[in-house]
């Protein structure tokens, strides 16, 4: 649970299963309700949970604040086409709704032509 929560704060975009996307999508939702107020005992509880100094400080200094207004809905589920190879399954894009990655992937396109 760590490392999909934490690898989801880290790059706001990430590919997996549907399922495990599905598992995962109210525990990062949680974490963000928490990062909406930053106080010790909430910064506590989420370092219990993440064990990631680094992610926890873009959760209270980034995604609390990005979301502040927001009353739910932090995630976003996206069901890729095709299956993966191997073993069939569902593959679908687990993102934070909000995030500028798309945008940063295009300027960095640009920069490089």
């Amino acid at each position: 649970m760590r490392n999909l929560v934490a690898a989801l704060f880290r790059h706001e975009r990430i590919t997996t299963t549907v399922e495990k996307a599905k598992a995962f999508r109210p525990r990062a939702e949680k974490l963000i309700t928490l990062g909406k107020v930053k106080n010790l005992h909430n910064v506590r509880r989420a370092q219990t949970i993440l064990q990631d100094k680094d992610m926890v400080k873009k959760l209270f200094d980034e995604l609390g604040p990005r979301y502040k207004d927001r009353p739910g809905g932090y995630t976003r589920i996206l069901k890729l086409p095709g299956r993966r190879k191997g073993d069939c399954a569902s593959q679908a894009v687990f993102e934070l709704v909000d995030n500028n990655v798309l945008e940063q992937q295009l300027e960095a396109a640009e920069a490089e032509e």
